[in-house]
């Protein structure tokens, strides 16, 4: 398997099956449809316009393009839909490197051939050169002969990301459905990572990656993004979408997110999302951000204090919220006072039918809804906390602020 480099094809000569210079090569095309890998048509300019020249009819590719069929059968290119182009789409673009999670700028593509045969030649996109080997590529062609500047560009170290590492980013939302481009390698990505990602794109690309994540994968990398980015990207998606991803998010983050966009667009989105969680979201709007409520969840997981380890083990796997908000189960009557916290701990040791007020820990330490930021950074200091129940004037539990809320708030201070 031999490599070539977009670059070199581009403007080569195209002889056709009769012998004849049919044209030169304009572009190359994938249909990602179809195969996001190997070229669907070579796009032969010639002096009657642009021709589609399908990549089964090319037999070689030595010193320039030899095909296997006629000019005359080769269709016009006038319509190009569902195609995505290698110079136009690729070259100096920026793209996703989901194996070096960072963007990068395409300097040139590279080529394999493989051979499948007589006079049959499949051409597969290798890898895109992000490094100077493809910028000097570039730069020289034309101006020195091939020759030398192939032994120039042996000297410069390859900058190669694997095509199977790449994602696209498509801004334009029709053309991304009909090229069927989504931002899966991306999405396998940990929340934090594809946050420091989006951070290094133009708004509207950011729009363009939240507009092909899943709401839940959405949601979480939104928690992760700084504030200010946070607020620009739920503003630039339609309301329906920001409601999907909100109603994901964390009560709490979802609460803060909120509260920063004007109130008219926090209107547009409470309207849109459930009227379970649109309830959920006006009760926390209600409270300042530096305050306990403010920066409370209201997900836990709250059991009567009647009920016996291996119930709340089995509530643990039904259990639908962060895993954050697991490290304690807290106890309740049937008033819903709080009575007791259990360690998650405590349960991984004690027997099935171990009573759920005999594991709970002592002291049980809990906040008020108005008690400021320092008073709750303070109590997770002193008693090494992972969660912090906030209860009202009746000792009602109605919200739990973890240990990421506080890291949070430490890092906002900084």
């Amino acid at each position: 398997m031999s490599t070539i480099a977009l670059t070199e094809l581009l403007g080569a000569p195209v002889v056709d099956s009769t012998g004849a210079q049919a044209g030169r090569v304009r572009e190359l095309a994938l249909t990602p449809q179809e195969d996001r890998q190997r070229i669907s048509m070579v796009i032969v300019k010639t002096s009657s316009g642009s021709r589609l020249l399908p990549a089964q009819f090319i037999m070689s590719l030595n010193g320039g393009v030899r095909a296997r069929s006629a000019q005359s059968e080769w269709a016009s290119a006038d319509s190009q839909e569902g195609m995505f182009l290698l110079a136009r789409d690729l070259l100096d673009q920026q793209v996703i490197d989901v194996f070096g999670r960072k963007v990068v700028r395409v300097n040139d593509v590279d080529l394999h051939q493989e051979s499948h045969g007589e006079g049959h030649l499949v051409l597969k996109v290798g890898s895109v050169d992000v490094g100077p080997r493809g910028a000097v590529r570039r730069l020289l062609k034309g101006v020195v002969p091939m020759m030398a500047m192939r032994t120039l560009l042996k000297k410069i170290p390859p900058r190669n990301i694997p095509w199977d590492f790449v994602d696209i980013i498509e801004t334009d939302p029709a053309r991304r459905v009909k090229l069927k481009i989504s931002n899966e390698r991306l999405a396998k990505l940990h929340p934090a990572d594809i946050a420091d990602i989006v951070e290094e794109l133009a708004p509207d690309e950011r729009e363009a990656v939240f507009e092909t994540l899943d709401e839940e994968v959405a949601a979480e990398t939104l928690e992760e993004v700084e504030p200010r980015v946070q607020k620009s990207i739920v503003e630039s998606l339609d309301s329906e979408r920001a409601a999907e991803i909100v109603e994901e998010m964390e009560p709490d983050a979802a609460a803060d997110l909120l509260a920063d966009l004007p109130e008219e667009r926090t209107s547009e989105i409470l309207l849109e999302m459930e009227p379970k969680e649109r309830a959920e979201m006006v009760e926390l709007l209600e409270f300042r951000e530096n305050t306990a409520a403010g920066r409370m969840t209201t997900t836990f997981l709250a059991l009567d204090f009647n009920k016996t380890n291996d119930e709340a083990i089995e509530a643990l796997r039904n259990f639908e919220g962060g895993v954050e908000t697991v490290n304690t189960i807290y106890l309740v009557d049937s008033r819903g006072t709080l009575v007791g916290a259990v360690p998650l701990v405590n349960l991984v040791l004690a027997k099935p039918e171990t009573p759920l007020l005999a594991l709970a820990q002592e002291p049980l330490i809990s906040t008020h809804p108005n008690a400021n930021e320092t008073d709750v950074s303070e109590l997770f200091d002193k008693y090494n906390l992972l969660t912090l129940p906030v209860v009202d004037d009746h000792n009602k539990l109605t919200g739990v602020i973890t240990s990421d809320d506080v890291i949070s708030l430490l890092r906002s201070k900084l």
